[in-house]
């Protein structure tokens, strides 16, 4: 069985619709929290996917995690072990791999759809054309140098970035808004919800609507991708 290494930084920000995907791929899942779990050897688990979270790459100093993970995902770049990032975790990747990440004009939060290039269009991410995916963040990643562009929105120029097929860091969330697991995004993001005037009944409206049709396409691109990984 190929084993999954799951870098969590929050609990509730998981794998979601990822988990069902992974298992039915054939691996079995290993998660373990960020600043609390010891990493491994990088080069050791056959896919690595690093969630989400709400500190930043940049966060060092009062996150030292934030340097221990940006290293140890330098060396599994380097050797081009197959590895996938949300939110927190493309940003760690881009900045492993050279990029600059630092703070958007204004955070994106919620369900918008993605304007893809032609590589994101020849690629998994064409399974989330037309859809809208969920968002939430306030910073974003330079792509980093290698690499190709994948998706933009108004908001945000690099939403994803590819190396070959084994490196995929998407901004935006492809696993996340069905409900009622969405609710718990509400609640533990509410102190952040209220800082940007966004109100949650909102978001969970959205989320009724855009939920299921997500789920369905992010599974889609994910197992998609899973297909490609190079052996």
């Amino acid at each position: 069985m190929k084993s999954a290494l799951i870098l969590r930084h929050l609990a509730f920000e998981d794998l979601g619709s990822f988990a069902p995907v992974l298992r039915d791929a054939g691996y079995q899942l290993h998660e373990i929290e960020a600043a609390v779990n010891p990493l491994p050897d990088p080069l050791e688990p056959d896919l690595v996917v690093v969630l989400g979270g709400p500190i930043g790459v940049n966060d060092g100093a009062a996150f030292p995690c934030m340097t221990e993970e940006r290293e140890w995902l330098a060396m599994r770049l380097a050797a081009d072990r197959p590895t996938f990032g949300i939110c927190l975790g493309a940003q760690l990747m881009a900045s492993a791999l050279g990029a600059r990440v630092a703070p958007i004009a204004k955070k994106e939060i919620g369900f918008a759809p993605l304007t893809l290039t032609a590589p994101g269009r020849a690629g998994p991410l064409v399974h989330l054309s037309d859809f809208p995916v969920l968002h939430w963040h306030g910073e974003g990643f330079d792509l980093p140098a290698g690499t190709e562009r994948l998706a933009a929105t108004p908001a945000c120029e690099a939403q994803g970035f590819a190396r070959g097929r084994n490196i995929l860091g998407l901004q935006f969330h492809p696993e996340a808004g069905m409900l009622p697991d969405f609710e718990r995004w509400l609640i533990g993001h509410n102190a952040e919800l209220a800082q940007a005037g966004i109100a949650p009944e909102a978001l969970r409206q959205d989320a009724k609507v855009h939920g299921p049709a997500l789920r369905a396409a992010g599974q889609a691109m994910f197992r998609h991708w899973l297909r490609e990984l190079e052996p």
